[in-house]
């Protein structure tokens, strides 16, 4: 057998593979980065907001339920509490400088009409001055009011002071 050559031709390789347009699956990364961060913080914040308020919820049962507690003890700590998760949920630096008739103003913005400012919510801002304890009456109004005050901050929130 004779060997014959073939007139072949060298091989061609293919061009580079060009950078644009990119495939399918780096779209895809470009919308879901951005999606899966903004529902993660949509998250952490949902998260966070319901834990303070249960946390919250569940102190507020604990002062109510203390029997060890006087009625001053006790108004001092609804105070306390009520203070800190209001600073947890709205801005530091919109709530944490209120006091008086501002604070008790911001605390009716969540609630129907003006429970703390012109109502059984007076005792926050008054009793600390007055020289007998809060009555028994006055507690368990003002118990029931931070019950709604903190029912009321479950509900989406709202822009809570007016500028």
């Amino acid at each position: 057998m004779q060997e014959t050559e073939l007139a072949l031709k060298d091989i061609h390789l293919p061009d580079a593979i060009s950078w644009w347009p990119p495939a399918i699956g780096w779209w895809l990364l470009v919308l879901l980065i951005p999606t899966l961060l903004m529902f993660s913080y949509w998250l952490y914040i949902r998260l966070t907001r319901k834990t303070a308020l249960k946390t919250a919820k569940k102190t507020l049962s604990a002062i109510k339920l203390n029997t060890e507690l006087d009625n001053t003890q006790k108004l001092r700590e609804l105070s306390i509490l009520l203070r800190r998760v209001a600073v947890s949920l709205a801005p530091r630096t919109e709530v944490a400088s209120l006091t008086g008739h501002s604070w008790l103003a911001f605390l009716d913005q969540s609630l129907s009409g003006a429970p703390f400012s012109q109502g059984g919510g007076q005792v926050l801002i008054t009793a600390p001055y007055r020289n007998t304890a809060p009555s028994d009456q006055e507690i368990t109004i003002l118990f029931s009011l931070s019950e709604e005050w903190l029912k009321a901050q479950t509900k989406p929130a709202k822009k809570r002071l007016k500028s």
